[in-house]
């Protein structure tokens, strides 16, 4: 997974330097509308299939899924082409959406195709068939961008990134596996796995808002450029985070489901998953907040210089997001996918849409920035309620798994600041010396358990630690 996500990230990297800000703009213009469709497109069935236990699940569940899908998926598609398509170009006055919304759309018809399958594997936790299916159709898709990016295509370079990448993967899931659908559908099955995918899809429409309600209003009020910087920004930064929790997400989600009934075991999970999560994540973000200028300049080109103030900003709401990161997974594995929904609802519509309304009309991207960051601070007092609530995680639990991580990241960004905007140290050098002072700072602090971690998985056996 780790191969997939990277070399995603890298793809989007190079297309960057290749491309302008306005592409990266309209291809984002045309995600806001096609992402909230795709919230309804598997109406939360692939969800419902992971969690539920082996005794409450017959194959007609999974046959029922397939065929809802199909239907599904081809009224959402021609939605999409007839309905959806000239409404984007309308709102934004952009008549190339008209053609880019329904090509990004033909991705929906492959989703119901792929549910069931993906859906197998994964309660199976055999996620070597999972990564390989999407490393396969990443790596594909990403040099079939870089081409089109190269021969010219522009925009279009971005929208069959977007496509090929699920197109491809419909063949290697299909051979993954051994189920094969059959003419089964029953009421009884539909009405149990929509009760509990209505309130997943209820969810996702509500991380929908919170993830685009920022491209919408920033490619309404302002410019495609803008919204390009701004894209690019959140690519670095926030988009990168939430791939790589993905990779532990889609691992704890089934494994939530398997232990739900087991409070210690689920608490224990969730503080490692927060703690290695950080340990990743956290001096990535301290590079780009302290060294964003000279990357996104030299890396990118001075076209891209209104990404530099907001890269610092949501670098550092990324360092407050994994503070409570991934808790909805553990929230939806216990099966409570109506509180899930509810939270997420609450933080959707009295949080993060008045701040980012206030945010992009007054301060344009930098006040996008800022409601992003104010979102993210908030989400950790919510999410710590709630936790405390359903699994005994306290405040002091939290800062025990997160200490190691915070105080080295202090330490690096502190080194960071003195190095180059005091001495003028050149960022290369300065970005290697932030590496080895995190890397260093975690392995005085917790460098036995990183070795009793690592003997772990070497050997398969537990090893124990102080």
């Amino acid at each position: 997974m780790l191969v997939n996500k990277s070399f995603g990230f890298v793809i989007k990297v190079v297309l960057a330097r290749i491309l302008f800000p306005e592409e990266f703009g309209i291809v984002g213009m045309a995600l806001v509308f096609t992402s909230f469709v795709e919230v309804f497109n598997d109406l939360g069935f692939g969800a419902a299939l992971i969690q539920k236990k082996d005794s409450k699940l017959s194959p007609a569940h999974f046959h029922t899924a397939f065929w809802t899908g199909i239907g599904w998926s081809l009224i959402m598609f021609l939605s999409m082409v007839f309905l959806i398509s000239p409404l984007a170009a309308q709102f934004y006055n952009q008549q190339v959406l008209e053609s880019i919304i329904p090509v990004l759309s033909l991705g929906i018809l492959s989703s119901p195709v792929n549910l069931v399958q993906k859906a197998i594997l994964l309660r199976n936790l055999d996620f070597k068939k999972v990564a390989f299916i999407e490393n396969t159709s990443a790596i594909v898709s990403g040099i079939l961008s870089l081409i089109l990016a190269f021969a010219g295509m522009g925009v279009w370079s971005l929208v069959f990134n977007s496509l090929a990448t699920f197109v491809i993967a419909i063949p290697l899931y299909l051979k993954a596996t051994t189920w094969v659908p059959r003419m089964i559908w029953t009421q009884d099955a539909f009405k149990d796995i929509f009760g509990f995918g209505i309130y997943t899809t209820g969810t996702n429409l509500a991380n929908n808002l919170i993830n685009k309600a920022d491209y919408l209003l920033i490619g309404k009020l302002m410019t495609a450029s803008a919204l390009g910087a701004y894209t690019l920004a959140f690519v670095l930064t926030d988009t990168f985070r939430s791939q790589l929790m993905s990779i532990m997400n889609k691992v704890m989600y089934p494994i939530y489901g398997k232990a739900q009934d087991d409070q210690p075991t689920m608490k224990r999970y969730y503080l490692n998953v927060v703690k290695y999560n950080s340990l990743i994540i956290n001096p990535i973000m301290g590079i780009l907040f302290v060294l964003s200028d000279p990357i996104i300049v030299d890396f990118f080109g001075l076209k891209w210089n209104e990404t530099i103030i907001p890269l610092r900003i949501i670098s550092l709401s990324v360092i407050f997001h994994m503070m409570v990161n991934s808790n909805t997974v553990l929230i939806r594995g216990m099966g409570k996918v109506k509180l899930e929904f509810m939270i997420q609802l609450f933080k959707a519509l009295f949080l993060f849409l008045p701040a980012i309304t206030f945010g992009v009309y007054y301060y344009g991207i930098i006040g996008a920035a800022y409601a992003i960051l104010f979102n993210k601070i908030i989400s950790v007092f919510i999410a710590q309620i709630y936790l405390k609530k359903l699994v005994d995680i306290t405040y002091k639990d939290l800062f025990d798994s997160l200490k190691v991580s915070l105080t080295s990241l202090f330490l690096t960004i502190l080194l960071g600041e003195l190095m180059f905007n005091t001495f003028g140290v050149h960022y290369i050098l300065t970005g290697i010396a932030m590496i080895l002072t995190y890397s260093g700072g975690v392995w005085c602090f917790m460098g036995t358990e990183l070795k009793a971690q690592y003997l772990e998985l070497r050997f398969n056996k537990s090893i124990t630690y102080k």
